[in-house]
Parts: structure tokens; sequence; C-alpha cells
């Protein structure tokens, strides 16, 4: 039965305001959903919440911190361009007005603020570094992980290869729709696989549905910084014991496939899909092999099955 998403909400959770939004019913197992760099909870495709939840997931998304309409943190400094590079390249220290731990503090508390003791958490790209972090700090919260189009911190092990892709998405965002939209499509120009094309009228849909809802400028540098100054997180991700799926595009071009990969053989028993053809990104046309991935791989988990 296909069920309507409830309306946006805003709950108080790890001392901010976070927003989100559910798909399904609230007694089957619960689905979390962590979006990436600069996202918005909508850049989860509304279609691909409900095909989740009509295999009987209670789904939710939400706004990282600032993104869309929860808390933004437009007084904190951020750190320049040039410092998260050498951060990167070197590892030096890099201070940053929060961290993925604070993010992943988040999604454990908006968990905690709906009445949830543990959920399946599937993250992509930092969300998929923010759901591994959730399951490292809060391994209580997590029946089972899946870690999609990630990494493992390590700059050698699936590391930012395109800085023309990287400065894209630092520029500050257009004050006006249209010009919004057109640097949507072009970044995803850039991050999309040769296996799919690009619905570029479904792009420039969902960049003027983000706009409506709002996209503080400097929001993505400060959710960068967080990213470099957390480090690398392979060896702790050797104390994960949920189930884990990592999903990867053979032919992503911002975090090449070594970071899934690495991030599969990090995480004891987890099983790795590689999508050939596929980017940075979930194309609509690779949206059901996906969906009947998580629903295969939740099904096992909650029967109690660890993927070996």
């Amino acid at each position: 039965m296909t069920l309507s998403p409830c309306p946006e909400r805003t709950v108080q959770a790890n001392g901010i305001e976070i927003c989100y939004e559910a798909f399904g019913s609230p007694s089957d197992p619960p689905l979390l959903l962590i979006m990436g760099l600069g996202g918005q909870m909508i850049s989860w495709d509304d279609g691909f919440c409900q095909a989740l939840a009509d295999q009987g997931l209670y789904v939710i998304r939400f706004d990282n911190r600032d993104a869309g309409r929860s808390t933004r943190f437009d007084q904190a400094p951020s750190p320049s361009t040039t410092d998260m590079i050498r951060a990167t390249l070197f590892r030096s220290p890099l201070h940053a007005p929060y961290t993925l731990r604070d993010m992943a503090d988040d999604a454990a508390g908006l968990l905690s603020a709906l009445g949830i003791e543990s959920a399946h958490l599937a993250g992509i790209s930092m969300g998929g570094m923010i759901a591994q972090t959730v399951a490292i700090h809060h391994p209580d919260k997590v029946r089972s992980l899946i870690s999609m189009m990630s990494s493992v911190g390590d700059p050698e092990r699936g590391l930012l290869v395109r800085p023309k892709i990287l400065l894209a998405l630092l520029q500050a965002g257009p004050r006006d729709r249209e010009a919004q939209q057109e640097r949507a499509v072009e970044i995803m120009r850039m991050i999309s696989g040769p296996g799919f094309p690009i619905d570029e009228e479904r792009v420039r849909a969902g960049a003027a549905r983000s706009f409506e809802r709002g996209a503080p400028p400097s929001g993505t540098a400060r959710q960068l910084a967080a990213i470099v100054a957390s480090g690398s997180r392979r060896q702790a991700l050797g104390g994960i014991t949920a189930p884990t799926l990592v999903i990867h595009g053979e032919a992503d071009p911002l975090l090449s496939v070594e970071g899934g990969i690495a991030t599969a053989k990090a995480i004891p028993g987890a099983k790795l899909l590689i999508i050939p053809g596929m980017g940075h990104g979930i194309p609509h046309a690779a949206a059901p092999q996906i969906v009947d991935a998580i629903i295969e791989h939740i099904t096992a988990a909650e029967k109690g099955i660890v993927h070996g």
C-alpha cells in the first residue's frame, strides 16, 4: 500500500533543530537516510523513499545541520579551501566548527527524539561517513549499516580526485532559481558515470525545490571541513558489528570506487556491491537495483543473518 509522506516537521536533538520527513508506517522497521555534502533531505528522491516504504520500511529523511531547514551555523568561521586541501594532503590539523562525530550525534539524537531505539542507517557520500560514525559511537542505535559511495577517510583510499568538482561544490549558490538549476545540471554532469544518462529535467526540478527550501551559501564548506577534520575511520571501522552493505559506483569520479572497496574491507563481514557505469549519486535508472539490494540486506539483518 502506498502511503503519502508525513509533512515536514522539526524536533530538538543534540542541541539543534533538525527538520525531517517520514514515509510509510511507524510500525515498520525504521530506516534513517543520511544525505551527503551540501545536500538537503529532498535529495533522497521521493520515489526512492516511497519504493522503500512500499517494501515495508518506515523511511525517515532529514536535513543535516547547515543544510535545508535544520540549524545553520552561518556565524561560525569556515576554513579556507587552501587550508582544507593542505590538511587533506599533509594530514595537518584543521579547526572546524563541528566534526562528523557531531553530525553523527545529530542523527542518533534525532532517532531518540522520535522515540526510536534503533534503526537501519543508509548514508550516501558524506552521509555514509556519518552513518559509519554512528555505528562506531552509537552501536546500540544501529540495526544495520548501508554505506553508499563513501570512504574510510584516508586520502589514498577514495580521494576527492577532481579538484574542479570540489571547487564547483564549494562555490556559493546562485541567488536566483534558474542559475541554481543550471549549476545543479553542471555538477551532475561532472559527477555522473557513463553508464546512466542524466535526466536534466529531473535535476532542474530538484534544484528548484532545494532553492525554495533555502540553502546557506557557506554550509557546504563547513560540512567539508567536518570531513577533513575528522580524519581516518579505517581502524575504528574494524569494531563495527552491525551487518553492513557497501554500495559504490564503479565510475565514481568524486569518491573513487577504491573508497568503497576499502570500506568493505575495513568492516568485518561487510558485503560489497559495485554498480558498473555508475558515478556519484543514485541515477533514476539504478534506483530499483539499489532499492532491491537495501531491502535484501535489511530483511536479512532483521532475521539476524549476518553477511559473510
